[in-house]
């Protein structure tokens, strides 16, 4: 990773209850204070931009991962989910690897292999273990069926619009 710059332009308007932007060579997204914390919750929080970060990361170096195998993969679904509470923070990722439907057994099992060996190759998610986040990972391997998994999983999600 030698080498790796990233800039962010912010700007912030108001207060407490006011809401910023926050802008990179390819990311732009509005910024404010949870509601919780007294702000208008009307933009991305910080928890929510670092568990991106992490999902970001992963998503990357699975990719990458599946890559390497030259596994047919037909798309790759994830949802992550954070909690943060007293005993500090707690990051899981349910990523899908979906293989073509012509897959081997074989190959299945390198992609579940895959799902581990990209945790532990993470970037963002080794910075954030040592600053003390707790991350998990339970993931799948299938194949591609009829039912088309990752297209009705982007309709679901609003995923085709952004």
């Amino acid at each position: 990773m030698a080498g790796l710059k990233t800039n962010v332009n912010t700007v912030w308007y108001g207060n407490i209850k006011g809401n910023g932007r926050i802008k990179a060579d390819h990311l732009q997204t509005q910024i404010a204070i949870p509601e919780l914390f007294g702000g208008s919750g009307e933009g991305a929080n910080p928890m929510e931009i670092l568990v991106s970060a992490a999902v970001a990361c992963y998503t990357s170096t699975l990719t990458s991962t599946l890559e390497t195998h030259q596994l047919p993969v037909a798309g790759l679904i994830m949802d992550s989910e954070a909690t943060k509470s007293e005993e500090g923070m707690r990051i899981v990722h349910f990523p899908q690897v979906v293989l073509t439907a012509d897959a081997t057994e074989e190959q299945v099992q390198s992609a579940k292999e895959a799902i581990v060996t990209a945790d532990q190759n993470c970037f963002v998610g080794n910075m954030l273990i040592k600053g003390g986040v707790q991350i998990e990972v339970k993931g799948k391997a299938s194949l591609n069926s009829e039912a088309d998994v990752i297209r009705q999983y982007v309709k679901e999600h609003g995923l085709d619009s952004v």
